[in-house]
């Protein structure tokens, strides 16, 4: 299992920069990591139950804390703190960011929702 070798947070670009000890480096949205929270608030207890975020174009990160030497908690300025993210979840919301992020927008259309906050 990868692990990083360093997790920084821009947060005046509201990104999560994240570099793996393999080389491989992703720079991920704090929008994105809300709305892909790992959370059973927002992906349920099953596929079927997740949940569309919406209105988290503007949301930022204010926390990144460690859990054990496994995972980050991250902490949003919209009070979401449930959300473990493990090193194996932040590697896979990485390589998979162009097609969640599709996913999501196609969610939103779907749905008649808005990344923008209410």
């Amino acid at each position: 299992m990868p692990t990083p070798t360093e997790i920084r947070l821009d947060r005046a670009a509201r990104l999560l920069h994240v570099s793996f000890d393999d080389g491989k480096d992703f720079a991920l949205p704090a929008e994105y990591l809300r709305v892909e929270s790992p959370s059973a608030e927002v992906q349920g207890h099953s596929p079927d139950q997740k949940q569309t975020v919406a209105g988290k174009r503007l949301v930022g990160i204010t926390a990144v804390e460690p859990v054990g030497h496994y995972a980050v908690r991250l902490v949003f300025d919209d009070r979401h703190d449930s959300g473990i993210y493990s090193w194996t979840y932040l590697r896979t919301l990485g390589e998979e960011q162009h097609l969640r992020w599709a996913a999501y927008l196609a969610a939103l259309a779907t749905r008649g929702l808005s990344r923008d906050p209410a």
